[in-house]
């Protein structure tokens, strides 16, 4: 349904642009879904006049992605004189103290992906993450997961 109002585009002490509705107008558009805060797309009539339409937001889903991240690793052992491989065995056998440690991107070998259920994504997110098991969705979500930006 298309419904047609003259507004005059203001500016306001801020250098914001913004226009005034009448309650008519409002009300229709509230009826049909609209809310204060929805994003708009505005298109240009090519005569001097604009269409405004809701953006209506796309739906999502969540992707569990797994990948293999791959680090080099550096040890700084000490070993006597001339026996150097006293220190590959000391590594291999878990004994050294890492010195430093270099994530090498863009390296990551994708696994593989499936899509998960909401319920599915944060279910499987407790149990991998027990420490934040009782956290709430949102927090959760904010740390673990990552959202589209432009919802």
């Amino acid at each position: 349904m298309s419904i047609k109002e003259t507004a005059t585009i203001q500016k306001n002490d801020d250098d914001e642009l913004f226009f005034k509705l009448s309650d008519e107008m409002w009300e229709e558009l509230e009826s049909q879904g609209w809310q204060v805060g929805d994003t708009l797309n505005w298109s240009d009539n090519d005569d001097g006049t604009y269409s405004i339409t809701k953006q209506e937001p796309e739906e999502t889903e969540w992707v569990l992605v797994e990948a293999l991240s791959q680090f080099k690793v550096s040890y700084m052992i000490e070993v006597p004189k001339g026996k150097s491989e006293y220190a590959l065995d000391t590594v291999a056998m878990e004994q050294a103290t890492e010195c430093f440690q270099e994530h090498l991107r863009p390296t990551d070998i994708i696994l593989g992906h499936k899509v998960l259920t909401k319920e599915e994504a944060l279910k499987l997110c407790d149990e991998k993450n027990e420490y934040g098991a009782q956290w709430d969705e949102e927090t959760k979500i904010r740390n673990f997961f990552t959202p589209m930006e432009n919802k």
